[in-house]
């Protein structure tokens, strides 16, 4: 379906540098943390939204399937292509800071923008916004975490991505241009996200099923100068878990995450918390006054990590405040809270450097010694989480041969989301040749460091049969899922009417059916 014919349009819309038919390019593109299936058949890289809706219109009107694609770091295969020909637009070229409105509290960006650079664009102007960005922020987009939704930085208090987002203007298959929220008035701007139904909500998660965004308003809130840090071990996960929930449902911290001794293990082998000069800058830097700053590289690099050996189950604290008393003060009650249920404190180290340094490289999306990484995972109401990770680990129990052939280790990442919700996140860390993706997404230091493995594909089926039994069991629980992709079961564990619901939206505005083909199972 892609001929000369759409290759000649295509290139008097967008011009010749935006199009790109190299082998390379498109295999490595079409590609995400853990799948690789078809390469794209063609990429476009568009630099505004003439050119975007251009590329859609014409790509969707010659029957070919039209995939977006941000920063590349997801792993449900949602933006990998399920059909050949396949246009995949990389919409890293559309990343525009347009406006910082002060007076009204918003932001705009196109869609590539990473959260890296809007974190600069705001940095000294005492705003954020309320989520602010996933870890792997130095590549990952707001149109992709919008698309597939996101949660870390900011999720403690604010919720997912799709919470902080007021408006999208998303283009549709026939190269439509649709404003949600207020935006979609004749008079007005994108200020309030509720205009009738909630169609910016609409376009959050649909993992590009129904159009391609082209940019997002989000809403800002003050940066606060009151910030404390605190970290607590506990010998098992009920307790833990139950600490974490309690902290949640008081609204007590900006962010809260933790950690299984095998994954924990893994980071402390992976990560020199108290040697890594590049850290302990940003700890210094974030520091209030030179003496401080001094303090606080002091005391880090003296604790080191020696406080982990211990260490079974582990959770850290981000608390932001007003002032600095009050910061205080939250870090108190979530102590109390944690020494109610056996919990001991450690030192603030781990939060303290990440948050120092919020956008740092990747180098976590593969294992110590270049083990390939990926993660699954659900969403629990608080009063199911422990329920949830006990028949999760009853789970690979029963698999622990499996396990131990194909030397696969699981771990467990914990956190999390406002005041009602439980994120539980089985990794799986398995011998296996890295991709094109992790060579060019991690830093070639780092990549020489590294022991590697060669292609293990028993091993990599084996993980892929362990996640596939893992998603069902999370169905089987009622659990919610982010960046569904093409990896969960969202039209199985739909109700009947929801899905109806849905088919007809899909119908509407994407007739032939040209947009992420398979996203959302659609």
């Amino acid at each position: 379906m892609i001929d000369d014919t759409l290759i000649r349009r295509l290139s008097a819309l967008l011009g010749d540098e935006a199009l790109s038919r190299d082998a390379q390019t498109r295999d490595y593109l079409a590609q995400d943390i853990f799948t690789r299936g078809r390469s794209a058949g063609l990429v476009l890289r568009p630099v505004n939204i003439e050119q975007l809706t251009a590329a859609v219109a014409e790509s969707a009107g010659a029957g070919c399937a039209v995939i977006a694609r941000g920063g590349g770091m997801s792993y449900s295969g949602g933006y990998v292509p399920a059909e050949a020909d396949s246009v995949l637009i990389d919409m890293r070229g559309m990343n525009r800071v347009l406006e910082i409105n002060r007076e009204d509290m918003h932001v705009t960006v196109e869609a590539g923008t990473s959260w890296s650079e809007l974190h600069e664009a705001l940095a000294g102007t005492g705003l954020r916004t309320p989520f602010w960005g996933t870890l792997s922020g130095i590549h990952a987009t707001v149109g992709g975490s919008l698309s597939q939704n996101s949660v870390f930085w900011g999720s403690g208090h604010h919720g997912s991505a799709a919470e902080s987002a007021l408006s999208l203007k998303v283009v549709l298959a026939d190269g439509a241009v649709l404003d949600t929220g207020s935006a979609g008035l004749k008079n007005a701007g994108p200020f309030f996200r509720q205009h009738g139904p909630d169609l910016t909500g609409l376009f959050c998660g649909d993992c590009g099923a129904l159009g391609v965004k082209a940019g997002a308003t989000l809403r800002l809130v003050p940066e606060v100068e009151g910030r404390a840090f605190g970290a607590f071990a506990f010998d098992d996960y009920p307790a833990m878990l139950s600490t974490m929930a309690e902290i949640s449902r008081r609204d007590l911290v900006m962010e809260c995450f933790g950690f299984d001794p095998f994954l924990q293990a893994q980071r402390m082998r992976r990560e020199s918390l108290a040697t890594d000069a590049k850290n302990l800058l940003g700890v210094m830097k974030a520091a209030d006054g030179v003496s401080k700053a001094l303090s606080e590289g002091a005391r880090i690099a003296m604790t080191g990590r020696g406080f982990m050996e211990d260490v079974a189950w582990s959770f850290n604290v981000m608390i932001e405040d007003r002032t600095s008393e009050g910061a205080a003060e939250r870090l108190e009650s979530v102590r109390r809270i944690a020494a109610g249920e056996g919990g001991r404190e450690l030192p603030g180290t781990i939060p303290k450097v990440l948050r120092a340094n919020p956008f740092g490289p990747v180098n976590s999306m593969i294992g110590p010694e270049g083990e390939r990484w990926v993660p699954v995972h659900g969403i629990f109401p608080h009063s199911r989480a422990v329920e949830a990770m006990s028949a999760v680990r009853e789970m690979f129990a029963s698999h622990e041969q499996v396990l131990t052939e194909h030397g696969i280790g699981v771990g467990y990442l914990l956190a999390t989301i406002s005041t009602h919700c439980t994120v539980l996140e089985p990794v799986f860390f398995w011998p296996d040749a890295l991709e094109e993706i992790h060579r060019r997404s991690i830093e070639s230091a780092h990549l020489r460091k590294i022991r590697g493995f060669p292609e293990n594909l028993p091993a990599r089926d084996a993980v892929a049969g362990l996640r596939d039994t893992l998603i069902e069991l999370f169905a089987e629980l009622g659990a919610a899922h982010l960046q569904l992709g093409k990896s969960y079961p969202y039209r199985k564990g739909l109700q009947d009417a929801n899905w109806r619901l849905v088919e007809a939206l899909k119908k509407e505005i994407d007739p032939h059916r040209r947009m992420n083909p398979g996203a959302l199972g659609l």
